[in-house]
Parts: C-alpha cells; structure tokens; sequence
C-alpha cells in the first residue's frame, strides 16, 4: 500500500514528464491552432490529455487517503483493515505488493516487522483506527470485466512479437493516402506536387500491414497494396517493424489503464511520438515552418524517393523497432499476470 505522501509524489513525477507534451496542445486547442504532426496522438487516439496525465499503480497496488481515486472507473474502496485486492482476484487480503511481490500480512515497515496493524503517528494502531484513512484500489470486479480485452490483446501481442519485422516498406502507407486524390487529407501541400507524388507510389512495392493504416488508402491505391489486412484478422498481419504498430503499443496501454502501471503507458506514449514524427517527416507532405515538441526543432523531411532517404527511413524504423520490443514484451507480461490473478 503506498501513503498518500508516496503516491502523490509518483502522480507529480509523472505529469511533470508528461506536461511538456501535453501544455503545448492544450495551448494550442484552447487557440484553435492545429499542429499537422503531434494533433494525431490526442485526436486519433482516444485517450484524453487529462487521462494520460493522471497517474495510475496498476492492480495490486492500494492508495492511501486517495479521495481523488475513489471516483475513478476500476476503483473501488479496500474493505477495513485490509489492504489490497487479493492476487487470486476474488476478493481482498491483508497482503500487499511490495517491490513486484506479495507480501505477506506482517511487513517490513520502517525496517521492523509490522504485524497486520500499522504504524501510525509513531506507535501501533489499532485496525478500527486505520479505517479512518480512506483506502482505494483497482477492484478484482473490474478486472474481470476485461478479460476478453486481455486476452485479445495477449494474442496480438504475441502474434507481432513472433514475426520478423519488415524494414523495407519506406512510409509509402502515407503515400497511398493521397494517390490520385483531388484534395490531401491534410492542409499542407504536397512536397513533390501530386503527378511527381502519384509517380513515387507507382514506383515501389507498397506492402503496408496496419489495417488502420490501409483503410485511409485512396480507392486507386488499395489495389496497389500486396497485402489485404482487415479488422479481423490483424493477428495475422501485423509485425514489429510497423511504425504504426509501434503507436498502437501506447493503444493498447491506455486501454489497460488502470491496470498496469502509468509508466508503462508513459513509455508506450513517448515512443509514440516519436514514432509519429517519423511517419510524418516521410510523409509526402511539406510541412517546412512546422515546429517540434518539446524540442522547438524544426520538421525537415525524409526524402524517401531518394536512396538516402531510405536508408535513413530504414536505420529509424529499425531504432524504433527495438525501442517498441520490451514494451511490447512488458504488455506481454501485464496481460499474462493480469490474466492469471484473474482465474
């Protein structure tokens, strides 16, 4: 169980990481400037800016004095006198998780073993007197509601994980959005114009195995596609050098708060957005004049139509290939204990 002093510190810890993201699109929105590069990961995904700067410990972890908890989806009251859900998931014991572990009902608290009443104010309270300090978790009932999402998402995990990844497909998803198109799906022109863009794409093997990305392919270019990725079958799709695969991991961590840890998602969002920087400097677009967050560097393009561009694309591709990889691996495991403490 972690006091209100410990959890209060970590919530701090992790908006002050996150804020420098999430101010400047907050200023912006509140002007109604759009940014054609960072909008997307507050837009597209759902996740609100005021859910990613919350912080969560993830099940198995109970706050103290936490009336700002109480309220939240997945939380509920820890009953008297214990003090988190119980690992089996029906219900709660007077175990805690300390350091990845559960403990046992007596502790080492302060550096002494502590019996199932706490320490309080320097003496020993009385279980009637820890009642008084309101104490809150993510319930086992909640948890049971998302075991299909665990399991769907274990599998996909899984299925990306085992695939070797594919470094030779240059962005061109972001090509085929505008091939043959009257009007870009952006309001910034195109880099080459669009003959010279259309030719780029009737050039290369466009292989694109994101589903949400092929679904925004103009109707001219989906025939184009060697592959035919589909709602229902992304397990058989996807793989690790995905760029947009590699966002989906913050996806998918959102949708499992608030049962993993925040720094998980916290992980899974920054490497989405660089990622997501990536995907839009090789897009066909120009965005000269276009500044980054929270660098202040500028956009400059990766010209992917050019050779150099795509051994740039590709060495890229690959960093954030291996960046995604143990959080991918971390999602894993979540899903797996997740699941068991579930049974």
């Amino acid at each position: 169980m972690l006091s209100r002093e410990e959890w209060e510190t970590r919530a701090a810890s992790h908006r002050a990481r996150l804020a420098p993201y999430v101010d400047p699109h907050l200023a912006r929105r509140a002007a109604g400037v759009k940014h054609p590069v960072h909008d997307f990961l507050f837009t597209y995904y759902s996740q609100r800016p005021a859910q990613l700067l919350r912080w969560h410990p993830g099940f198995g972890v109970a706050l103290a004095d936490a009336d700002p908890y109480a309220s939240l989806k997945g939380y509920a009251p820890v009953p008297p006198g214990l003090d988190t859900p119980s690992p089996s998931g029906s219900g709660y014991s007077t175990s805690e998780a300390v350091g990845g572990r559960v403990a046992s009902a007596s502790e080492a608290v302060g550096g002494r073993v502590a019996s199932a009443s706490e320490a309080v104010g320097g003496r020993v309270a009385s279980a009637s007197e820890r009642i008084e300090t309101p104490t809150v978790a993510v319930s086992p009932t909640y948890l049971a509601t998302q075991r299909v999402l665990l399991e769907t998402l274990l599998r996909l995990l899984r299925a990306t994980a085992a695939r070797p990844g594919n470094f030779g497909c240059f962005g061109m998803h972001e090509w085929a959005m505008v091939y043959r198109a009257d009007a870009t799906r952006h309001a910034v022109p195109l880099r080459l114009g669009g003959p010279a863009t259309d030719t780029v794409v009737e050039s290369h093997r466009v292989a694109c195995s994101h589903f949400d990305a092929f679904r925004f392919f103009t109707p001219d270019a989906v025939p184009l596609n060697a592959l035919s990725p589909s709602s229902t079958d992304r397990e058989v799709f996807e793989q690790p050098g995905c760029l947009h695969g590699g966002m989906d991991l913050y996806k998918h961590a959102f949708r499992l708060t608030p049962l993993i840890p925040s720094d998980l998602a916290a992980d899974a969002f920054e490497l989405a957005w660089d990622i997501r920087i990536l995907d839009m400097r090789a897009a066909p677009y120009d965005m000269s004049g276009v500044v980054l967050d929270p660098t202040g560097e500028p956009w400059t393009p990766v010209e992917v139509e050019t050779p150099d561009g795509k051994r740039e694309y590709a060495d890229l591709q690959r960093r954030h290939s291996e960046r995604a990889a143990p959080l991918r691996q971390r999602l894993i495991e979540e899903c797996e204990r997740l699941l068991a403490v579930s049974d």
